[in-house]
């Protein structure tokens, strides 16, 4: 059985406008503002197949990084389309040879640990941040500060 799966599209960079129109007489895309993400609803058998199928009908229209899942499956996982350069896809072969494991699973090692690094980095610059301000102000106020940036502004009535 066939379904429709929601795929984001996000770009090495922005699209131009001639690429989008291009894009659009082979597939229906909603953009963002900046043209840098894309979104469409792509059929398939699976999600993997449905991935396969939007790079077949993308081609080389538009400077596409990555094509993923919108929606985690049931194992609440995204599933990735990665287009490697040669020197990547070799590396990745290589290291799986190596370690007698599957391609998709160096890869998907490699990226888990890379969004780790990075989640890591963002927090550490966030604790630094809040320490600075900590530093020069009470906790109140830091805190008051940030509530009326984070909390959705009431009109009056």
């Amino acid at each position: 059985m066939t379904h429709h799966y929601a795929v984001e599209i996000t770009l090495t960079r922005p699209a131009s406008h001639a690429e989008l129109d291009r894009a659009r007489r082979r597939v229906a895309l909603a953009a963002n503002a900046d043209r840098t993400r894309l979104m469409t609803l792509q059929s398939g058998k699976g999600p993997g197949r449905a991935l396969h199928r939007l790079r077949q009908r993308l081609g080389t229209s538009l400077p596409i990084d990555v094509l993923s899942t919108h929606y985690p499956d049931r194992d609440g996982q995204v599933l990735l389309n990665v287009a490697l350069t040669p020197c990547a896809d070799r590396a990745i072969r290589q290291a799986a040879a190596a370690s007698g494991r599957r391609p998709r699973d160096v890869l998907h090692e490699r990226i888990t640990a890379g969004l780790a690094r990075d989640q890591s980095r963002r927090r550490q610059r966030l604790e630094s941040q809040l320490q600075r301000l900590l530093d020069h102000h009470t906790a109140e106020e830091v805190l008051a500060c940030a509530a009326t940036h984070l909390l959705p502004r009431r009109s009056p009535r």
